[in-house]
C-alpha cells in the first residue's frame, strides 16, 4: 500500500520515512568529494544544496550523485522515504540508498510553493535530559 504524502511543514529534526511530492527553486552544487574508499575506485561525490517545497513551506534538500541531474529549477520531484538530517542546527532534507528521487511529468504551475516559511532557517538546539 503506498504511504501518503507528506508536506514540508510537518518535517521534524532527526526524523525518516516522509513521501514528498516538491519543486524545485533553486540548486547550487556545493562539492565534489573524493571517495573515502580508495581500494574501489568509485567516482567522487557531486552534492548541491537545493531548496524545494510545496504549498506548506521549503526546506534545503542535500542532493547526492544521481539526484543532483533531476533538480533542476522548476522541476517537480516525488522523494520516497526521505529523512530530514540536522546540519549546524538546522533541518536539511536527504534521500539515501534506502529512498527514491525521481522526476514527476506535471506541469510546475500546478505546484504552489509557500516559500516565506523556509523550515531551514529555523534553527534547533539539541538539549540532553538529565533523568
Amino acid at each position: 500500500m503506498e504511504s501518503p504524502l507528506s508536506k514540508v511543514e510537518e518535517l521534524r529534526p532527526c526524523s525518516q520515512g516522509y513521501n514528498l511530492l516538491l519543486k524545485v527553486l533553486s540548486a547550487k552544487p556545493v562539492a565534489i568529494q573524493p571517495s573515502r574508499d580508495r581500494q574501489r575506485q568509485q567516482p567522487q561525490m557531486r552534492i548541491a544544496e537545493c531548496i524545494v517545497g510545496d504549498d506548506t513551506g521549503v526546506v534545503v534538500f542535500t542532493a547526492r550523485n544521481d539526484q543532483v541531474d533531476l533538480m533542476k529549477v522548476g522541476a517537480i520531484v516525488e522523494l520516497k522515504n526521505a529523512k530530514v538530517d540536522m546540519y549546524k542546527g538546522s533541518m536539511r532534507l536527504a534521500v539515501d540508498r534506502s529512498g527514491t528521487v525521481k522526476p514527476v511529468e506535471s506541469p510546475a504551475s500546478e505546484l504552489k510553493v509557500k516559500e516565506d516559511n523556509n523550515l531551514s532557517l529555523i534553527e534547533f538546539e539539541r538539549i540532553t535530559m538529565v533523568m
